[in-house]
């Protein structure tokens, strides 16, 4: 675990770097249980998300969620888009894996177990960036395209962005089939026959591409995998798998 990042209290998980009085950047563990309403047992997943969520400050029914699909389809988000999915799952934003805006009060939410999740953040203009990326994604290179939309659209410039990884499944467990090989130009790795992929690797490499300085990119190190008691991982519980939620707000 790098030094710019934090848990707060065994519970929070923010980053130093992100925890400015105007923004929020976080992910809960398994201590709040599943957060997902279509994945897992979810019939306690709205009281999870308003115990998570209440002490942070954030109303629950304020989330703006996506239907993610692994795809590289990116949403700007308004006012009149808050509680988008919040309490229905059918009501969320359809075919969509990141979201972008620069309106305060927007909680933006995105849902894993196992694929990564990014934050972005811009404190100049101000504005941030939540992306979920699973291997299908990252071959789409969905955080090149929203750090360009952000460029596009906000006149973010790549010297202030603040980029943040969640936890996912690492390359020491991410196991993958051969068919991998020539798929990304970098981040498969053999190990004793075996190819696993370095998810993160891939993406910081995009990232660092599109001219983020790696000062500001930061990282927990958690491996969903290997602390299955912390964190959901579709690869050890399949079908029953709950997801965490990732949270990120101007405040």
């Amino acid at each position: 675990m790098l030094e710019n990042a934090a848990v707060i209290n065994k519970k929070y998980h923010q980053f130093f770097d992100f925890a400015h009085d105007n923004v929020i950047c976080v992910f809960s563990s398994r201590y709040f249980e599943n957060m997902s309403l279509f994945y897992g047992n979810t019939k306690d997943s709205l009281n999870n998300r308003r115990n998570f969520l209440q002490e942070l400050g954030i109303d629950y029914q304020d989330l703006v969620c996506a239907k993610q699909v692994h795809g590289n389809r990116i949403k700007y988000v308004k006012e009149i888009d808050k509680g988008r999915g919040a309490l229905v799952y059918d009501d969320s934003f359809p075919d969509t894996d990141a979201f972008i805006t620069d309106r305060r009060r927007l909680p933006l939410a995105i849902f894993t177990a196992d694929c990564l999740s990014i934050f972005l953040y811009d404190p100049k203009t101000p504005a941030i960036g939540l992306i979920h990326a699973g291997w299908r994604s990252s071959k789409g290179e969905i955080a090149a395209k929203t750090i360009q939309s952000m460029k596009e659209i906000f006149g973010t410039s790549m010297q202030d962005l603040h980029v943040g990884f969640g936890p996912a499944i690492r390359k020491c467990c991410y196991e993958v089939r051969d068919e991998f090989i020539g798929l990304f130009p970098y981040g498969l790795i053999q190990r004793e026959g075996l190819y696993y992929l370095d998810l993160l690797g891939i993406n910081k490499r995009q990232i660092l591409n599109s001219g983020v300085k790696e000062k500001n990119i930061f990282d927990f190190g958690f491996c969903n995998f290997c602390r299955n008691e912390d964190f959901f991982s579709f690869r050890k519980e399949r079908e029953s798998c709950g997801r965490i939620i990732s949270v990120a707000m101007l405040a």
